[in-house]
């Protein structure tokens, strides 16, 4: 059992009978009352993010959570499909929403860490940093650059990211997959 002191960033926990990660805490305490933990929570069945506060009479159960390492095989239509590591043969699909932010930059063959509770895929780690190719890159256009100046592209993935003026169609470029920002070309 955990108590409300052990929620800690990244610790998943059973809460409401479903899997929450903690994202944020921190200790408050006021004047006269007891001590209180602030946290932000992910549901990993549902992605929803709820902020609640913890008392010294909350204990919670950890989840069991297993992780799981598979390849991205391709993307269709919002669902994403994957097979285990080592085994083509146990093929999964996951929608988008599960994927969340990061699942703009999957692409064929991408390794990934699957979080398996009670037999089901309940989130996907993509790697933070990404090289992808610039699919479409509209022109740099000359004297607009007096605030550094960024435009769209669009990504072989289809996701679109701000990038500085220089960057051209079949450059490619360093993404971070949790901010969708460009980092460097590559």
């Amino acid at each position: 059992m955990l108590s409300y002191t052990d929620l800690k960033k990244g610790i998943v926990f059973v809460y409401n009978g479903e899997p929450y990660e903690v994202l944020e805490s921190g200790f408050l305490r006021m004047q006269q009352r007891k001590a209180v933990v602030q946290t932000k929570i992910k549901n990993l069945v549902n992605g929803k993010i709820i902020d609640r506060n913890w008392q010294a009479s909350d204990s919670f159960e950890e989840a069991e959570v297993e992780r799981k390492k598979a390849v991205c095989i391709y993307e269709s239509k919002g669902e994403h499909w994957f097979h285990e590591e080592g085994d083509k043969s146990k093929r999964f699909s996951l929608k988008g929403e599960i994927l969340g932010e990061p699942g703009r930059f999957l692409k064929p063959n991408t390794p990934v860490t699957t979080w398996v509770w009670n037999d089901k895929v309940i989130h996907v780690e993509v790697p933070i940093k990404m090289i992808l190719e610039v699919k479409d890159a509209p022109p740099a256009i000359r004297g607009n650059t007096a605030q550094g100046g960024t435009k769209q592209v669009t990504l072989e993935t289809g996701a679109i990211v701000s990038t500085p003026l220089f960057v051209e169609a079949g450059d490619k470029i360093v993404v971070n997959t949790e901010t969708g920002e460009y980092v460097e070309r590559a």
